[in-house]
This record gives C-alpha cells, sequence and structure tokens, in this order.
C-alpha cells in the first residue's frame, strides 16, 4: 500500500472495509500532505482539520459496525466555494459578496454529505466563476502544482490544483463553459462533466453543470454514484436512472468498432498549440490502433456563436454589478469589470441575437456529432498560462478565445470530459476532451477509462518538494 494521502477513493473504501486503514488515519495524512502544499498552492477555503478528523471518527465508528452510509463513506473530499454548505459563506470568489451564512447545503454537498464523506474544505475560483484562471478578489491566487508560476485553470481552480497535488482522491467542481474540463486538462486530472441536469445542482441554469475532478477515471464514476441521486430543488433535472455507474471499467476493446470524429479546428478562437495538436493526434492514432474508426471532423463553432454568448453573459453580469451598492461593486477585479460595463451600450436587438446563439449552438453542436459515437478534441488549444493572467488573452474585450472546444457541449447538454494525454518539454499536462451523445455519460466513462489503460505511462505526480 501506498502512501494514504495517495491512495484512491476505492482502494480507501477497500481498505476501510478491510480494517487496514482507518478514516481517521487517511484524514490525517490527506491534512499533513495539504499542509505542506497549500502554503504555495492556495487551493482551499474554509479549511477545517478538526471538523474533518471529527468527521473521520464518526466513519471510523460506521465502519467498524459494518454500517457504511454509502460508497464513499470516510473518503476525503473537497467541494467548490460556488456550492452552498449550510452554515458557511458563499463568496463565489469575489469580496463583492456579502458573507451570509448558507441556510441549506446545496445538493452536491448533501449528498457527499448523505454518503459519509469526510468534508476537508472548499476549494478557490475566481470572481463570480466568470475567469478561466485562480484570480480572484477573494482567494489568494490558485497555482498550478506541475509549474507554481502557471495557472490551475478556472473556474473550479482550486478542486483542479487540489487534485493535482494530491488533497485527497474526490473534488467537486462547476462548469458552465469548461469550468470542469480547464482545470482538469491544466492540471493533469481526469473530470466529467455530465449531461446537463444528470447531477442536481441550485441553483439551475443554462449549460452550469457539476461534476466529479479526480485523478481516475474510476474515482470519477464511484462519485457519480452519490452526486447523481435525485433532488427537487432543480427544475432542470434529469429523471434519476439507475446508471450502472460501477461498470465503467472497459478493456481497450471497448474501442474496437466506434466510430470517433476528430475535431482539431473548433471554428474560431485560439490556434491550437503545436504540443497539443500532436499530443491529440497521437491519442487518435491510439485510437485507431485499438479498433476505433477515426474521422476528421469539421468545425462547426462559429465566432457568432461565441461572441452570442459573451455578450449575453458581459449584459447579465452587468445587471447584476449595476445592482450592487457602489462600494461592493468596486471590490470586483478590473478585468472583471471592464468585460461587463463592456455591454452597457448593447441595444434591444443585439441582446435578442446574442441570446439566440445559444440555441444556435445547441443545433449545430448536435448536428456535427451526430454522425460518431464520441467525439475526440483538445481540451484547450493552449495550455496553462501565467497564473497573474486572467484569461490566455489577458483582454477584456477578448476572454473566451479558450473556451470553443468545451463550452458547446454545455449548450448541447452533451457528456464531456478532459482526460490527461501527454505533456509538453516543459512537463505541462495537456487535455484529451471526449464528448458523448446526450445522457451517456457512461459510454463516455467507458471510453476515458479504455484510453487510460492505453495511453503511455503517466509522469508522478507532482509533489511539494518540485516547485516547477
Amino acid at each position: 500500500m501506498g502512501a494514504l494521502h495517495e491512495l484512491s477513493a476505492a482502494e480507501l473504501v477497500a481498505a476501510y472495509r478491510d480494517r487496514a486503514v482507518s478514516p481517521v488515519e487517511a484524514t490525517r495524512a490527506v491534512l499533513d500532505h495539504i499542509a505542506a502544499w497549500e502554503p504555495r498552492l492556495h487551493a482551499l477555503y474554509l479549511p477545517r482539520p478538526e471538523a474533518a478528523l471529527a468527521a473521520a471518527r464518526e466513519s471510523e465508528a460506521r465502519w467498524r459496525r459494518g454500517e457504511p452510509l454509502g460508497p464513499i463513506d470516510g473518503v476525503p473530499i473537497t467541494l467548490k466555494d460556488n456550492i452552498a454548505t449550510r452554515g458557511d459563506p458563499t463568496p463565489l470568489g469575489t469580496r463583492a459578496v456579502p458573507l451570509s451564512p448558507a441556510q441549506a447545503d446545496a445538493p452536491p454537498a448533501a449528498r457527499v454529505r448523505e454518503s459519509g464523506a469526510v468534508l476537508l474544505a472548499k476549494t478557490t475560483m475566481p470572481d463570480y466563476g466568470m475567469l478561466s484562471s485562480g484570480l480572484s478578489s477573494f482567494h489568494a491566487l490558485a497555482r498550478n502544482p506541475w509549474d507554481l508560476r502557471k495557472t490551475p485553470g478556472g473556474s473550479s481552480a482550486g478542486a483542479g490544483a487540489a487534485a493535482a497535488a494530491g488533497y485527497g482522491p474526490l473534488h467537486v467542481g462547476t462548469d458552465i463553459g469548461g469550468s470542469l474540463r480547464l482545470p482538469a486538462g491544466w492540471c493533469g486530472i481526469f473530470t466529467l462533466k455530465p449531461s446537463l441536469g444528470r447531477v442536481p445542482i441550485d441553483p439551475p441554469y443554462t449549460g452550469r453543470a457539476a461534476g466529479p475532478m479526480t485523478r481516475t477515471v474510476a474515482d470519477s464514476a464511484l462519485l457519480m454514484q452519490v452526486l447523481s441521486r435525485p433532488d427537487a430543488r432543480d427544475s432542470m433535472s434529469l429523471p434519476w436512472q439507475d446508471i450502472a455507474w460501477g461498470e465503467f471499467d472497459a478493456a481497450p476493446e471497448r474501442l474496437r468498432g466506434l466510430r470517433i470524429g476528430l475535431l482539431l479546428d473548433a471554428g474560431c478562437g485560439l490556434p491550437v498549440q503545436p504540443a497539443v495538436r500532436a499530443a491529440v493526434e497521437d491519442a487518435a492514432r491510439a485510437f485507431e490502433r485499438a479498433g476505433a474508426v477515426v474521422e476528421a471532423m469539421p468545425p462547426f463553432f462559429t465566432r457568432a456563436m461565441l461572441d452570442g454568448m459573451d455578450h449575453f453573459w458581459r449584459m447579465r453580469s452587468h445587471v447584476d454589478m449595476k445592482a450592487l451598492p457602489e462600494d461592493a461593486r468596486a471590490q470586483v477585479l478590473p478585468y472583471i469589470r471592464q468585460w461587463a460595463d463592456s455591454a452597457a451600450g448593447l441595444s434591444a436587438d443585439a441582446m435578442f441575437r446574442a441570446a439566440s446563439q445559444f440555441h444556435a449552438t445547441r443545433v449545430a453542436t448536435v448536428a456535427a456529432c451526430a454522425p460518431f459515437d464520441y467525439v475526440l478534441s483538445p481540451t484547450s488549444p493552449v495550455v496553462a498560462f501565467e497564473a497573474e493572467l486572467p484569461s490566455p488573452t489577458n483582454d477584456p474585450l477578448r476572454p473566451l478565445e479558450h473556451i470553443a472546444f468545451t463550452v458547446p457541449f454545455n449548450m448541447s447538454e452533451q457528456p464531456a470530459a478532459s482526460i490527461n494525454c501527454g505533456y509538453t518539454d516543459e512537463g505541462l499536462p495537456i487535455g484529451l476532451q471526449i464528448a458523448g451523445r446526450r445522457f451517456d455519460d457512461l459510454g463516455v466513462l467507458k471510453v476515458a477509462r479504455a484510453w487510460e489503460r492505453i495511453r503511455e505511462p503517466q509522469r508522478p505526480w507532482p509533489t511539494p518538494l518540485i516547485e516547477g
């Protein structure tokens, strides 16, 4: 058995069952590891070691009685800042929000508590979740454990960093345009953005999903057993299905005969960096060797679609910020204020055309994917950029140039995963996105697991002794 903080959730649960390890021992090991990393990583919000150890002791007693509450009882876990936890403030990454205690656990928080998981802390995010970096007016600047000069991505910034750094095996983030997959790709971990409504969330919103962020496909499949349980508060949730999440463990033979689309040109946004393109092309050739039929896929996402969504989100944020008291509004990151205020002059006609691009994106994405069982693409056209930057362009008038591969699948409601497929010469991870048809969340997990089996050996996870 390896170091306890390195064990997967499945390994921990098996060790608890066999009484080889206790939840208290595992939690202490993770907390010690966090103490070595966190002063430089800044992944956590509201860390509560004593509360975590108290929860671990309760779990230990349940395992001794042979009465675990659920499949992740006693497993250390973190939740993103914007997933409300009862009694705690939910700052949404910004100093502009009053620190009022939440009245109830949001659905993902409720599900993991009901299953007996040990909540270590919340994780950091940028202001309002509107950046793909860890830059925040409220939280300390989150950094990437592979290279502390780089961003972990966002908006699930702290969760991506925590998973890569070994802050326990399970982490939960959210995604409305790439906020699970971008940090997963830039931190070298695995995530699944589920089909819209597969994981209940409150408040629900067009394209918004919560999902697991883990080092392995197996741990995400285990966490999906818990997160996908029903909650009536999500008016956009899917009818609950008894999905056999435990059947995720597909052999490479699973790929034989699958028709795979290979999307290397998103249609707009930043050009794909050569190292990213090469890694994704190498992955596609490995799929072909495993028996899949891989076919180049023409771009379908357009500048009008990306700009329309951008302008709509600008106006939404502009309206929200206008409602803030002036002193609170001044606390928001200047980059985000400039981005939002640029919508002030948009006409009603312009806003209608902008809003219509959400549906246009949905229709185009579904049609483009229809001939294929699954679609491979880069998660992002670029690898992790400087930690201090809000976005790769550092331009509030060109803020979303890096999400053209990810955001279409939010609007089409299709499941999409990110999994590592290589490294740059500098050692930065490169993400491979695997998208499936709507509702085929388990299928995406199976394809990701098959890829996990056939890909080249992965580099060791970063340690707090290696600063990049």
